[in-house]
């Protein structure tokens, strides 16, 4: 499936359901939000997008704690899990998906090369989860493949 494909039935369940969807984005830089946006009529379902480049800004935007970023770091199942649970509290969403990631070309180390990328989604009132990813390409096909995992996710929950 596309991603407009996968934009096209995220709306169509989502506007059956009355349900809004916000975005918490770091590696993506609003791609994700963008996507969903291109589709008419999508501010019958779509809230709202965080795009939290900096550390400061998941902080300021979203309430990622400090402790968790300098223990975790900004690329983990801590941080995204925090920052989809910001977006849902800082919006009238009803289910938000986050995003961090290298996509590089640099930025990678050993325990996090670049590619790596976790998504977390998650609803109201207290369900979520995070996945981790390791995405092969260059830093257009890693935020590509970044979008489509985080549509795909937010697809399968509400299946």
């Amino acid at each position: 499936m596309t991603i407009s494909e996968q934009v096209t039935a995220l709306a169509d369940t989502l506007r059956e359901r009355g349900l809004r969807v916000a975005t918490a984005e770091s590696c993506t830089g609003g791609g994700i939000a963008r996507e969903m946006t291109e589709l008419a009529g999508s501010s019958d379902w779509f809230e709202c997008g965080f795009v939290t480049y900096s550390n400061e800004a998941k902080q300021s935007m979203l309430g990622v704690s400090e402790a968790i970023l300098a223990s975790a770091g900004a690329v983990s199942e801590e941080t995204v899990l925090a920052m989809a649970r910001g977006a849902l509290g800082r919006s009238r969403a009803d289910l938000a998906v986050a995003v961090s990631g290298v996509a590089g070309p640099g930025g990678g180390s050993a325990d996090k090369p670049v590619g790596t990328v976790w998504i977390a989604w998650a609803q109201q009132p207290d369900w979520a989860r995070a996945e981790r990813f390791l995405f092969d390409g260059d830093r257009g096909q890693v935020r590509h493949a970044t979008i489509a995992a985080a549509l795909e996710g937010l697809l399968a929950r509400l299946e």
